[in-house]
């Protein structure tokens, strides 16, 4: 399955300032407390899992559980402290991986 990711990052930032990061994935959610019309459950499909790293520094970790939306939004800050890349992870049931990263030049 191919996710749609949504990342915004500010591309430029001064060094110690706080920045805000949002995300936004788009995932076939499924709990797997529901069944189909003839009973049978329908198996759990959600993202159990996301991490934010800064230049391989980890700097936000999530998980999540059957109660999160379809769709999960995160926002998190953190501080500009080097120009590099911010990698962010979502890994979930079935073997669901998707990663995208955002550069961001500190002056």
């Amino acid at each position: 399955m191919t996710a749609r990711v949504l990342i915004n990052v500010p591309p430029k930032a001064k060094r110690g300032e706080i920045i805000s990061i949002n995300t936004l994935i788009g995932h076939v959610m499924e709990s797997g407390f529901r069944h189909t019309t003839t009973g049978v459950p329908i198996p759990r499909n959600i993202l159990t899992l996301f991490v934010a790293t800064y230049n391989g520094e980890e700097i936000f970790r999530a998980e999540l559980f059957p109660a999160v939306a379809a769709n999960p939004f995160i926002s998190f800050d953190t501080v500009a402290t080097e120009s590099g890349t911010i990698e962010f992870t979502w890994t979930g049931d079935n073997g669901f991986a998707a990663t995208k990263q955002a550069k961001i030049t500190v002056e």
